[in-house]
């Protein structure tokens, strides 16, 4: 093997290692790739900066505010209100009506921000029909998904596997050629999640926040006694904050409650709400003359009050507080709210909440005026889950934002304009129109995922002008034999289905879409239905909470374990795989029609 391939397959190899572990964010990997495959001369310069100006990439961007723009203009509150007055409470049709609003919805905006605009509504309307949260959230996830599929728009990765697909030479896709078997599936999905979603679905009734996040031990009241170093000091500037990191949340000094950032000076006899480790506590009462109340008891109400709320959000993808800490974010400076502890995969943090990076999914409990909440929900950074978001909207522009939506779809289904041109005319036209604003345009977009589209191209290009793409493909062959399309079909479909739980969508996409094309080509078949295999694999991932974003964004929310999404999502990931070999087929012969 000549040494261009060797480099192209060991980048490769070293690039699914690095998005299956997550031991670097996916958009620096994506860089690595590019650099290793430039420094080595694999790929031109020309080449390797080539996915910084692929019409995917600058489309997916637009998407991106093109939906932000729906979601601030308050374009999808109807569907929000429907699902809140919608009469009866079965659990199964009120399933039903969640995937009936999600899926037509995330057919033509991104996914994420679907799930995003749905969450809290969906949480609050579950609340009020006292169906548990954990019976629906999963459904409207995968609803997203399955929309997602049914349009060239729906997801990134139709984009980029529709840029792959025309770089080659053979081909495009079109705005709805994705819908006939998307349509087939999202009924399959749907029907699957109702009949079946009663026994598969976990049912967890909503818990206090304080039990859910575990602070019963450490979040306790300690009075102050006579002779305590803290008498007259400000509450802020204490010892106990300073030395032994024990967090004061207030302080009660017989009827009144005082908030700890008001500078209150300690008295004597005053009760100190805190959140502390246990072993901290026993330090502090005996050095800091303190006595832990016997009689303490920590429910949701010891906390909230007419002033102060708790407050659960969690950290949406696309988050400028991904990969930060609140200490570098100066969130309690900024927003007058308190971290009492965070949530990621189940697991509770409560230890130096201050220097953890936060991640996307992660869930935080926050204390704090609805004033201060109000504030949190206006930085973008966090999602306000357990009440229903009632933000100013400019809904006199909710009109205008829908009407410019549909004429690009319309305008790019009728092949009059490339979605590419209509996309950028339409995001000048919203800000223009002052829909959002150019600094919330610039926000809307997750610099991540298109940094990561773009790095991740050019392994695309060396696979295929290498030779690695036909190398793997020989490979493939050799195992599901040339005679059989449909096997070749169903192993393309399977291998990305199984990456796509374990790394990024678009990287999966990205790696197989190549071997896809050389497949078709060595045994002269058209590429188009494996492409759609690949398509539809990488963007419907039920298995893990980790496979695809909106998974990630209601893991928390839920209360689920990796065990329901186990159980829930493997099935219909197998019943997904069925179907798509049986019917890519009919829709798409591997004999092209001239």
């Amino acid at each position: 093997m000549s040494f261009d391939l060797w480099v192209t397959l060991i980048t490769l190899l070293g690039a699914v290692i690095l998005f299956a572990t997550e031991k670097l964010p996916v958009d620096i990997v994506a860089l690595m790739v590019t650099a290793i495959l430039l420094i080595t001369g694999v790929v031109t310069v020309d080449e390797g900066i080539a996915g910084f100006s692929n019409p995917a990439v600058i489309t997916v961007g637009c998407m991106f505010v093109l939906s932000s723009a729906l979601q601030r203009t308050g374009a999808l509150d109807a569907l929000g209100r429907l699902l809140s007055k919608s009469g009866g409470s079965s659990p199964g049709m009120f399933c039903l009506l969640i995937m009936c609003c999600v899926a037509p919805v995330s057919a033509f905006i991104n996914n994420t921000a679907a799930v995003a605009v749905f969450l809290p509504l969906v949480i609050a309307a579950a609340a009020a029909k006292k169906v548990p949260a954990s019976r629906v959230l999963i459904p409207l996830s995968f609803a997203s998904q399955f929309g997602g599929v049914c349009t060239l728009i729906g997801t990134s990765t139709n984009l980029l596997v529709n840029s792959i697909y025309e770089k080659s030479g053979q081909g495009s896709f079109g705005m709805f050629e994705f819908a006939p078997l998307g349509l087939v599936l999202t009924l399959m999905g749907g029907a699957y999640l109702v009949f079946l979603g009663g026994w598969l679905l976990p049912s967890r009734r909503a818990e206090q926040l304080t039990d859910v996040y575990q602070l019963g031990k450490y979040v306790t009241e300690l009075r102050v006694m006579e002779g305590s170093p803290l008498i007259g000091e400000r509450i802020g500037q204490t010892e106990l904050s300073k030395e032994h990191d024990v967090t004061v949340i207030e302080i009660r000094r017989g009827k009144r409650s005082i908030r700890a950032s008001s500078g209150e000076t300690v008295k004597i006899d005053d009760l100190l709400l805190v959140r502390a480790r246990p072993d901290k506590l026993l330090a502090v009462t005996t050095e800091l003359k303190l006595e832990i109340e016997p009689e303490f008891k920590l429910r949701d109400e010891t906390i909230r009050s007419d002033e102060v709320k708790l407050c659960e959000t969690i950290v949406p993808p696309g988050s400028p507080y991904i990969g930060r800490t609140l200490a570098d974010l100066r969130f309690g400076q900024k927003t007058g709210v308190i971290a009492l502890a965070v949530q990621r995969t189940g697991h509770v943090l409560r230890e130096k909440l201050s220097t953890v990076q936060l991640r996307i999914g992660d869930a935080l409990l926050l204390l704090g005026e609805q004033a201060d909440i109000d504030r949190v929900r206006a930085e973008d950074g966090l999602l306000v889950l357990n009440e229903l978001e009632t933000p100013v909207r400019q809904r006199g522009k909710s009109v205008l934002a829908l009407a410019v939506f549909a004429i690009v779809v319309v305008l790019a289904a009728l092949k009059v304009l490339p979605i590419l041109v209509g996309a950028l005319a339409a995001v000048l036209v919203l800000i223009i129109a002052r829909c959002l604003r150019p600094e919330q345009a610039y926000g809307a977009v997750d610099w991540r995922v298109l940094i990561m589209l773009a790095g991740i191209l050019p392994l695309g290009i060396a696979m295929q002008k290498t030779g690695a793409a036909q190398a793997i493909t020989d490979v493939v062959l050799q195992f599901a034999g040339r005679d059989s399309p449909v096997a070749l079909l169903a192993a393309i479909y399977l291998v990305t289905a199984i990456l796509t739980e374990c790394m990024s969508n678009n990287g999966a996409a990205v790696l197989i879409a190549p071997i896809a094309i050389a497949t078709a080509q060595s045994i002269g078949l058209d590429p188009k239905p494996f492409l759609v295999a690949v398509t539809f694999a990488a963007s419907t991932s039920f298995a893990t909470p980790v496979g695809y974003q909106t998974n990630t964004m209601v893991y928390n929310a839920g209360g689920y374990r990796f065990s329901d999404f186990l159980r829930v999502g493997v099935p219909l990931n197998l019943l997904f795989w069925g179907a798509s070999v049986y019917f890519i087929p009919l829709f798409w012969p591997f004999v092209a029609r001239h």
